[in-house]
């Protein structure tokens, strides 16, 4: 909601952001929780802006709406000076910020105590606690409050218009906190425009300095340095239980979080600057840093993301170096060789940003994805034994006699009978594959298994389930990056249901090598199969569903065969990567009588690189539902599609467009035939270009 507020410089006035509602204003306060509020409160008597109208109930000109202690809570509440900081317990249908109202019976601040001296000497005294605010809280506070639809040249000049009202411009007191050492100041004014405070030492010196002396000189000397003047960010608002504070802290944090993780130095440079800088962005670097907080971005991407930013930070400070140290006389060979290097710095930036812009658009991040973790690779293959002997892995919990004897007779006496052969028993399936070396076997037993960390697979194994799958269930409860992964040479997985809980990757990687999974259930959290650069994978009779993403990605220089499989209820169903550069081949995959049905998105979505460097699209291609695809290919995408015979038990064979028969005979699938599409919710085939 959007309302011009009155002349109070606690208050202040909403310019291009409000809608002509003179007698509404809008508090920001933050509940026991630190929840942004947004509150109303109606006042009908100009006097309401006065400082002595807002502590008289009667002033204020209506009863109902800020002195009546039914419906506001408290009339003194609704009407005293403290109340024009947080305002009546007004609930507006059409607010959807979630905000937590409180009552408003308690007078004083609503922020929480954030405790800076407890276990040290300093004497400093306690700060707001303002840097807890939820994701939406920040989005709806940059968004309808501070950045509007601002371009990113006109960003300054928007909070500073918002810190004009809801900043107290002078008269309260904060800590300075630099790189080195925390000092308690006094404000007496503040440089709105150029987004900084004049402040005074407060005496006697109260300070915490780190690896360093700090006195009242040589403060005094670095206070006439900067001729009193320090940055707003670097200022956190001392804890005042009155509430007179409470929007001068949070205007603070806003200002603080926002130049730490969300402005970026060149964002102002930006040669095209008619866009909405909130949209284009602040949203997803914002979303990208709450994603991060609760862990939903693998730790991989994370590192690569923070790499990144720190070289791109770098090269443009060398190439804003250069460029000012470039003379107006351009025709000099100095010049010129300066100009030279500039081009380089600048192509170099501009490759960092697209990366960076990629890691922070959710869809690109997802579709595109990224090389893993670096952990990964201290993974290495144990080999096999210097003994020669070869392990059968037994896991259960617990088991009766006769499944013990089951296990003896089925496969024990006549398949490892050998004498350079032995048994050991584990309790949970890591403990059994961590012990294994090449050639080893590890049989599970019917049980539910939970997990606590990830399953890797170095080693050319099998690992069976010694039941039906929804017998052997293997489930993950922890929050991590990897839930199984295979890099073994030559990796079997059969008969067993996979759980996946509160992951970040998906339920099955394979990085390299090669993996066979026969008769398995995999039931996922974020995205499914995810096969890897150069890896290879037969997935055949499984059953994959609930995925976040798509069910199964399949990178360029992959191998890919799945055979008899149902992919449902995911967000695509498969995701093909297909843009070759050349290190890497396009993946090449072997699609038959698969079940593809009921995915929110795609069925099958191809992600190529526009050869016109449009926007990104997604061009839709729908095959009915209940029809076949057979197709026929053998490494050219002139080769005509292949569609089954009529069906004598259909009415009639419906048409399918030319764009869907190019799609299913590109040339990554080395076979396309018998899969059967139903229900998917935006098409069967899709191509997305970026």
């Amino acid at each position: 909601m959007e309302q011009e507020t009155s002349a109070n410089p606690a208050e202040g006035s909403w310019s291009d952001k409000s809608e002509e509602k003179n007698a509404m204003s809008d508090f920001l306060v933050v509940d026991l929780e630190s929840f942004v509020q947004v509150e109303d409160v109606l006042f009908q008597n100009d006097a309401a802006g006065s400082d002595d109208a807002a502590g008289n109930a009667d002033a204020a000109g209506n009863a109902d709406a800020a002195g009546n202690a039914d419906a506001a809570g408290s009339a003194d509440a609704a009407g005293s000076a403290e109340a024009a900081g947080s305002g009546d317990d007004y609930d507006s249908g059409d607010d959807d910020s979630g905000t937590h109202h409180f009552d408003t019976e308690p007078t004083g601040t609503q922020l929480q105590r954030c405790e800076r001296g407890a276990g040290s000497d300093s004497g400093l005294p306690d700060t707001f606690q303002t840097g807890r605010l939820l994701f939406y809280e920040r989005f709806k506070a940059y968004q309808d409050y501070i950045l509007g639809d601002c371009k990113p040249s006109e960003v300054k000049a928007f909070t500073a218009d918002y810190l004009t009202k809801v900043m107290q411009p002078s008269g309260w007191r904060a800590l300075w906190s630099a790189d080195f050492f925390d000092v308690l100041v006094e404000v007496h004014d503040v440089d709105f425009s150029d987004l900084k405070a004049c402040v005074k030492l407060v005496l006697p010196l109260q300070c915490a300095a780190q690896g360093c002396d700090i006195n009242e000189e040589t403060m005094s000397a670095l206070l006439e340095a900067t001729r009193h003047k320090v940055p707003l960010k670097d200022l956190q608002v001392v804890y005042d239980e009155s509430g007179d504070y409470d929007q001068t802290a949070l205007g603070l944090e806003h200002l603080r979080f926002f130049y730490t993780h969300v402005w970026r130095l060149w964002d102002e440079e930006d040669g095209d600057d008619d866009f909405d800088y909130f949209v284009r962005c602040v949203e997803p670097r914002l979303r990208l840093h709450y994603d991060i907080l609760e862990e939903r971005v693998p730790a991989g991407l994370v590192s690569e993301y923070k790499m990144l930013l720190k070289k791109c930070e770098r090269c443009f400070h060398e190439f804003s170096v250069l460029r000012g140290s470039l003379g107006g006389d351009s025709d000099s060979e100095l010049d010129n060789v300066s100009m030279v290097e500039g081009l380089k710095l600048y192509d170099t930036v501009e490759t960092f940003k697209r990366k960076l812009k990629i890691i922070e658009n959710p869809l690109l991040r997802y579709v595109l994805g990224y090389k893993g973790n670096a952990r990964h690779q201290f993974i290495q293959s144990r080999g096999q034994r210097e003994s020669g002997i070869k392990v059968v892995h037994v896991v259960t919990a617990s088991c009766t006699t006769n499944q013990l004897l089951s296990l003896l007779n089925d496969r024990l006496l006549s398949d490892f009978s050998s004498e350079d052969t032995l048994i050991q028993f584990h309790s949970d399936p890591v403990s059994a594959v961590d012990s294994c070396h090449h050639g080893d076997m590890v049989f599970v037993l019917p049980g539910v298994y939970s997990v606590s960390s990830a399953i890797f697979l170095p080693d050319s194994i099998t690992v069976e389930g010694f039941g039906l799958p929804d017998e052997v269930v293997i489930e993950k409860k922890y929050s991590g990056d990897s839930f199984v992964e295979s890099t073994g040479a030559d990796v079997k997985i059969s008969n067993i249901k996979f759980i996946q809980n509160d992951a970040i990757e998906g339920i099955l990687c394979v990085r390299k090598g090669n993996l066979s999974m026969e008769n398995c259930v995999l039931q996922c959290e974020t995205t499914g199969v995810v096969v890897q650069t150069s890896a290879q994978l037969v997935m055949k009779m499984c059953d994959l569903y609930g995925s976040k993403g798509a069910g199964i990605e399949i990178y360029r220089g992959s191998v890919c065969t799945l055979l008899g499989n149902g992919v449902h209820h995911c967000k695509d169903g498969i995701l093909i990567k297909d843009f070759a550069d050349e290190a890497n081949a396009m993946p090449s995959i072997t699609m038959e009588n698969n079940v593809i049905h009921n995915n929110e998105g795609y069925g099958v979505i191809l992600v190529k690189p526009s050869p016109s460097q449009s926007s990104n699209a997604t061009v839709d291609t729908h095959v009915p539902e209940g029809v076949p695809t057979t197709s026929q290919t053998t490494g050219s995408s002139d080769t005509p599609a292949k569609w089954p015979e009529k069906n004598p038990h259909s009415q009639s064979q419906p048409s399918v467009s030319k764009h869907s028969l190019d799609l299913i005979a590109h040339k990554v699938f080395v076979s396309n035939q018998g899969n059967l599409f139903r229900r998917n919710g935006v098409a069967d085939f899709g191509t997305f270009l970026y």
